[in-house]
């Protein structure tokens, strides 16, 4: 056979695939198998091995040729860009990244859907039961079946949103090795990946074995190497700026505030030495430390094996493993509004920094209730007599002795950015046995079994005890807590000023591990008993079976870790532990009722049930029970239509984080607070006035003493604390959706077809936490000291607070966002999809059309909250970008030795969310506003020689920039370097090259 002869035979084996991203639904594909090839097929969404029947739900589908095409390195890159889905954790995300990949289905959160494997669950990355897109082989993918609303009667719980179905390819028989390289326009980003297969037929077609393994690596891709994103941008002022902390060092103190002006605004003097004594500072610019591209190598192996024992039993093994390496990049460590004590005989401050110091004012002046200052007598904290006699004590017990305290925030840029190195090693094992009952009955028995580790490593964190023990030292070469390895630190010079000895005594690497278990029985007798409705050629079909399932987890960290001692950490990372398995019984049916006849060539019902049994591993042993249902059905009334519709009833139960996690204080997004007067640089926020009478009242109630009212600065970076809290008594949450939709296929257009599908998913009781905007609102709609939702608020206090919503997480609880089965979700909306093939004589073309438009998404956290439309809106509240409409249109020209494929991709327009612009105030210039975004992929494919086949890619051919928005906009981990890097390409131009080595 020549090299054309083998390309058309490539082609052929993938017909109607190179349309797109989308052919038609799963039943279409599955009628298009013929009866011999059902014990092959998977057919998404249902359990019933059938594939003659129709299936009422509609199925999206993307191919092994699309994702050649594209040339897609990892399942996330193929599941990110169809439309309907949103951007989940990925590779564009550094700030937030736990070293793994996630699907969102509908934007109902990545926690809500499953992800399978030949039908059948893998054990999940974490505790919140999501699993790694990073250790799907795609080198064995022959499809990706995604099917959307409720699945929990066919797949169980957390199949709320829908499924993920990965389709391996079945009795693989060859040797094929796949390479590729991959690189942006501007020479960085590299991607390398080579997959090598291998399988084969034996003992007469009875038995077949496949082995794959495979290698891939990526190069990072930092956010200062693009000119839009080197410099940090604050969405609302517009200015370039960065994070509340800087280089020089930063002080500053309720009792150490320095003098106020006419105006009421205190003043200090600073010696431009190295450190400010006020709240303005230049802010740091944390851009260029990070990336749009997460470094990540990965090595995965991939075995599967059937062989048939007896004409009526085959038993069959399936193996993966893998271990990925991600590392996460963010900007230098340091103290964030961190309390410290410092000596006035500190051996590097400068007496113009010390008479700073001694001179500030601890007379909080007195307003009135429109903010006036009525009195203001000015009392320095030390006179200059005791500030010298100060400067020369040294020894703690010298009765001249004086410390300081002060809140202090300094960038370590001496010592580099912080790195987080997540390892994952994952394996998920399954072993069993199907055969015949009778000609028509078929049995299936499988268990498996899976463990996921991920092992964090933190380097280039400053420890927060050790800052405060480097500062109280009265020479430059001992520290007085009498640690021989403590360094004095110089915070008090300029950038530079800070030693790498030094750095070296404040840090130290921490680790954090988390593994999960998960093992599953499941067994299920399936086919038909050949008895039939009277009208109707296909006899009724059945599925009936029981499930186990079983589940653990662990966090396990350092002493570090635990903690909360990293500077920039976000928190603690507690221990955890926990789990719950569930039993449960499935069934269910599938009826021809009409078929063959007049306005009724077919027209079938469906319907299921799973009843499920929890039991949660706390004290009490907490239990529940939940029935899921599901119902539909499709009509052919003829002339190529169908009509169809579906309605699920599900569930989904608290995962392992929701129920065990402890009280703890982390980082939440919030670029505004009511009580604040400066910005995040602090410098003043035009036209905020300082909060007087209530509102003041209700500031100081949250622990702002009262000399910092005027003075609070919004939080940190647009990231105020939080105190999150799991609950062991959490219930599943439950949905009802249903989809109601046309396909047609024309007899007088053969080639064509398309079909049209409204959807809609309402969650109630769902686990969810309060956004940070419900937080506030819940208080600040209604400020009253006695107001519940107003006290849990907790702020810095103390003697060194600043009354902000930032700081060390050990001192500032913050915001109060714990797990309820409080809060609602829904959405809505409707995919079109549509195919059309024909031979133009000197060219097959093939046009396939995948859209989506989303008419709403809401999320409210309890009753009392916002029932927040996120559609089509971004900001802190609305995370992932979620446009009204989105689309993917591939054209295919396929000649006789080579295929030309050009993909255009569509985002529709998006804008700041209404409600952020009351909250936050309105977006700077054209910030608010992003405006519909179009991308351009174009691929070739043609044989080089005998058995060797080339694609070349150009991703972004037109080098699109993404839309600027500034970076305080929207979720730390999705707005990054000044726009969305996850919904927007970010990295520019890439040319891709791949080659098959296929026998």
């Amino acid at each position: 056979m020549n090299r054309i002869d083998k390309l058309k035979s490539l082609k052929a084996g993938a017909a109607p695939v190179v349309m797109g991203i989308a052919l038609l639904a799963g039943p279409a594909f599955a009628q298009d198998q013929s009866p011999a090839d059902a014990q092959e097929i998977v057919v998404t969404g249902t359990l019933i091995s059938n594939p003659n029947l129709a299936r009422s739900a509609p199925v999206n589908v993307t191919t092994s040729d699309e994702i050649e095409l594209k040339q897609s390195n990892v399942a996330e890159e193929i599941l990110r860009e169809i439309p309907g889905v949103v951007p989940s954790i990925g590779s564009a995300v550094n700030n937030g990244n736990g070293g793994a990949s996630f699907v969102n289905l509908r934007g109902l959160g990545s926690n809500r859907n499953i992800v399978l494997l030949d039908g059948v669950r893998l054990v999940p990355a974490e505790l919140q039961g999501r699993f790694d897109l990073n250790n799907i082989p795609l080198a064995l993918i022959d499809r990706v079946d995604v099917l959307t609303g409720g699945s929990s009667t066919t797949y169980g719980a957390d199949a709320i949103s829908g499924v993920v179905n990965f389709v391996t390819k079945q009795d693989f028989a060859g040797l094929e090795i796949n390479g590729s390289e991959q690189l942006t326009g501007k020479g960085d980003g590299n991607v390398f990946r080579l997959d090598v297969t291998i399988g084969a037929n034996f003992d007469d077609g009875r038995g077949n074995a496949v082995f794959s393994v495979g290698y891939q690596q990526a190069d990072p891709v930092y956010q200062g190497d693009r000119k839009f994103s080197a410099d940090q941008l604050d969405s609302f002022s517009g200015d370039a700026g960065g994070s509340g902390t800087s280089t020089p060092s930063r002080f500053s103190n309720v009792n150490t505030s320095g003098l106020s002006d006419e105006n009421g605004t205190r003043q200090v003097t600073a010696d431009g030495t190295g450190f400010r004594t006020s709240s303005a500072f230049d802010a740091f610019n944390f851009n260029p430390y990070n990336i749009f591209q997460t470094p990540f190598e990965r090595f995965n192996i991939y075995g599967a094996g059937r062989y048939q024992v007896s004409d009526a039993v085959e038993v069959y093994t399936r193996g993966l493993f893998s271990k990925n390496t991600v590392s996460t990049i963010i900007a230098p460590s340091g103290t964030f509004g961190l309390t410290v004590n410092i000596p006035l005989s500190n051996p590097y401050m400068t007496a113009a920094q010390r008479n700073g110091f001694c001179a500030f004012d601890t007379s909080p002046a007195v307003r009135d209730d429109d903010g006036n200052i009525v009195s203001d007598a000015y009392v320095p904290l030390f006179s200059q007599a005791e500030c010298d006699a100060a400067a020369v004590a040294t020894d703690p017990n010298d009765p001249n002795y004086r410390t300081v305290a002060t809140n202090l925030s300094r960038r370590a840029t001496e010592f580099g950015p912080r790195i987080s190195d997540f390892t994952t090693t994952f394996f998920d094992y399954r072993l069993g046995a199907k055969g015949a009952i009778t000609d028509t009955i078929n049995w299936d028995l499988f268990g498996s079994y899976g463990e996921s580790q991920n092992i964090q490593i933190q380097r280039g964190y400053w420890l927060n005890s050790r800052v405060r023990e480097a500062l109280l030292a009265t020479n430059p070469d001992t520290c007085l807590s009498g640690n021989a390895d403590c360094v004095p630190l110089n915070i008090f010079g300029p950038d530079g000023s800070i030693t790498s000895e030094m750095n070296q005594s404040l840090s130290a690497n921490s680790q954090v591990s988390t593994q999960v278990e998960m093992s599953q029985v499941r067994g299920m007798i399936s086919g038909d008993f050949g008895w039939s409705i009277p009208w109707a050629d296909n006899a009724v079909a059945f599925a009936v079976g029981g499930e186990y399932r079983n589940y653990h987890a662990t966090q396990e960290s350092d002493l570090l870790s635990q903690s909360g001692d990293l500077g920039g950490a976000g928190g603690a990372a507690p221990n955890i532990d926990g789990g719950y398995h569930v039993y449960e019984a499935i069934g269910e049916i599938v009826v021809p009722l009409i078929q063959g006849k007049p306005f009724f060539e077919d027209l079938t019902l469906e319907a299921g049930i799973r009843y499920s049994k929890y039991s949660v591993d706390a004290p009490g042993d907490p239990s529940y029970k939940t029935t899921t249902w599901k119902a539909g059905g499709s009509w052919s009334p003829g002339a190529g239509v169908k009509i169809r519709g579906n309605y699920a009833h599900a569930v989904r139960a608290p995962n392992i984080f929701e129920l065990f996690s402890p009280t703890n204080v982390g980082l939440t997004n919030l670029s505004d607070d009511p009580c604040a007067n400066l910005r995040d640089d602090g410098t003043p926020i035009p036209g905020r006035p300082v909060p007087t009478g209530v509102l003041r009242d209700v500031c100081i109630a949250q622990g702002a003493p009262a000399g910092t009212i005027g003075q609070i600065a919004v939080p940190t970076a647009g990231q105020a604390n939080a105190t999150f809290a799991g609950n062991v008594n959490l219930k599943p949450e439950t949905s009802n959706s249903y989809t109601v939709g046309v396909v047609w296929q024309p007899d007088f257009a053969p080639g064509f077809n398309i079909s049209v599908d409204y959807y809609n998913i309402k969650i109630t009781n769902a686990i969810t936490t309060p956004s940070p905007a419900d937080g506030i609102n819940a208080c600040f709609d209604s400020p009253s000291v006695t107001n519940p939702a107003c006290l849990v608020i907790q702020r810095s206090g103390g003697p060194a607070g600043n009354g902000s919503l930032s700081g060390e997480s050990s001192e500032v609880p913050g915001l109060f966002l714990p797990f309820s089965n409080l809060g609602r979700l829904s959405t809505d909306g409707i995919d079109v999809v549509l195919n059309y093939k024909r031979d133009l004589g000197f060219a097959d073309w093939a046009i396939g059309v995948v859209g989506n438009w989303t008419g709403s998404s809401k999320f409210q956290a309890s009753p009392t909250s916002v029932n927040r439309e996120c559609v089509g809106y971004y900001s802190t509240s609305c995370t992932s970008p979620q446009p009204k409409i989105q689309w993917s249109v591939r054209n295919t020209l396929s000649f006789s030795d080579i295929d030309v494929s050009l993909l255009w991709r569509h985002i529709g327009s998006m804008k700041q969310e209404p409600l952020d612009v009351i909250d936050s105030g309105p977006a700077f210039g054209s910030f608010g506003h992003i405006g519909a975004k179009d991308y351009f992929d174009l691929s070739t494919r043609f044989g080089l020689v005998e058995n060797v086949f080339i694609t070349l890619t150009v991703n972004n051919l037109l080098d699109k920039k993404p839309p600027i928005v500034g970076n305080t906009i929207g979720s730390t981990s999705f707005n990054s370097g000044n726009t969305f890097p996850s919904t927007y390409d970010a990295l520019g131009r890439r040319f891709s090259v791949g080659a098959k080595l296929k026998f």
